[in-house]
Formats: C-alpha cells, sequence, structure tokens
C-alpha cells in the first residue's frame, strides 16, 4: 500500500541535466544576437520558448519531490538547485525581453562579453550536474567546473563595472544609458545565479563527503 503511493521512477538528475542544457541553448540564443542584432525577435522569441521549457521542467521536479519519498539527495538541495537553475533562464530571458521592449539596434561590445562569460558558466554547471549521478567518481570533475563557474562570475563582475563606467562616460543620450544599464544589470543577474548553482553543487559535494 505504501509503496503505491511513491513514483515507480524519479531521476531528479534527469531534470538538472536537462534545464542546464536549455540554460546553455538560451546563451546561445543571447550569443546569436550578440552577433547579429539583426536576428534580435526571432532569438528573444526562441528564448521566450526556452524559458517555458525549463519552467515546465522545474515544476515537473517539484512535483516529483512531493511524490518522493527517498530523494538521492537532500530534498531541500533538489529544490534549491533546481530553483536556481531556473532563475538563470529567467533572468537570461528578462535581458533579452528588455532589448524588445526598448528597441535596441546597436549593440555594445560589452554585450557580447557578457554572453560569452554566461556561456562558459551555464556549459560548466551542465558538466557538474552530470557528475553529481557518481559523486564517488565526479567529484574531482565537478571541483574543476566549479572553478570555471565562479572565474566566469568574476568576469561578469569586471564586465558590468567596465561597462557602466563607459556607458556614464561615452553615452550622451541618458534614455539609453538608462536601458542598457538595466541590461547590464539582468546579464549580471544572471552570472550570480550561476554563481548560486555552483555554490549549493558544492555544499552537495560537501555533504556527501
Amino acid at each position: 500500500m505504501f509503496k503505491r503511493i511513491l513514483p515507480k521512477e524519479t531521476s531528479f538528475f534527469d531534470f538538472f541535466e536537462q534545464h542546464s542544457k536549455l540554460s546553455i541553448a538560451a546563451c546561445k540564443e543571447l550569443n546569436a544576437i550578440a552577433l547579429n542584432p539583426g536576428e534580435l525577435a526571432t532569438r528573444t522569441s526562441r528564448i521566450k520558448e526556452i524559458e517555458h521549457d525549463a519552467d515546465d521542467i522545474t515544476h515537473k521536479c517539484i512535483n516529483a519531490l512531493h511524490r518522493t519519498f527517498i530523494t538521492p539527495i537532500d530534498r531541500a538541495d533538489i529544490h534549491r538547485l533546481i530553483k536556481r537553475q531556473d532563475d538563470i533562464v529567467d533572468s537570461i530571458d528578462s535581458a533579452a525581453s528588455r532589448m524588445v521592449l526598448y528597441e535596441i539596434t546597436d549593440i555594445k561590445s560589452e554585450f557580447k562579453q557578457f554572453t560569452e562569460a554566461l556561456l562558459k558558466a551555464t556549459t560548466a554547471i551542465e558538466e557538474a550536474v552530470h557528475n553529481l549521478r557518481d559523486l564517488k567518481h565526479g567529484e574531482a570533475a565537478i571541483e574543476k567546473r566549479l572553478r570555471d563557474i565562479y572565474e566566469a562570475e568574476n568576469v561578469s563582475d569586471q564586465i558590468l563595472r567596465s561597462a557602466l563606467a563607459r556607458l556614464f562616460k561615452e553615452e550622451k543620450e541618458a534614455i539609453l544609458v538608462i536601458k542598457w544599464k538595466g541590461i547590464f544589470e539582468r546579464l549580471e543577474r544572471a552570472s550570480d545565479r550561476c554563481e548560486e548553482v555552483g555554490n549549493i553543487i558544492e555544499g552537495i559535494v560537501i555533504e556527501a563527503s
């Protein structure tokens, strides 16, 4: 009787990996905008689709968590990890949506720097969550990817500082300063969320050691 209330099979690692792949896909769309601003509308539309898919995975993961009695890692860590992964995609979607709303036509050089740093971070996250399946053999690989995530976040901090400094110094139109400041800050928020994902993964590794 008790067994019937539990799902036959739930792999939370599948949810983590599926979500991380969507984060990478969103970053690639963002990078495509940097390379070809004329594709802003179509790429942003695709990012919105990715964001909806990411929400769906998050909801499925949380619903499975509610139905599962025994989990491979701490229940609170599962919830925090999938939510923070979702926050990455949400922040990317927010940045891209504002570019459309603000009718951005000229792309700042720092925008591409941000997209490259985010792509590095999300790629590292994908590899890190994959190795969560087997912590005994994957701990060293996870630690290496965590360093990549933290390095990318530090780079993003530097990009934000230099981007805002140049924006305030060189941009003559106040409205463009406001628009780009909002976009840059949301990209930095996405980077911060990547760091938080790294912190959660690091905590999981420490608890298992």
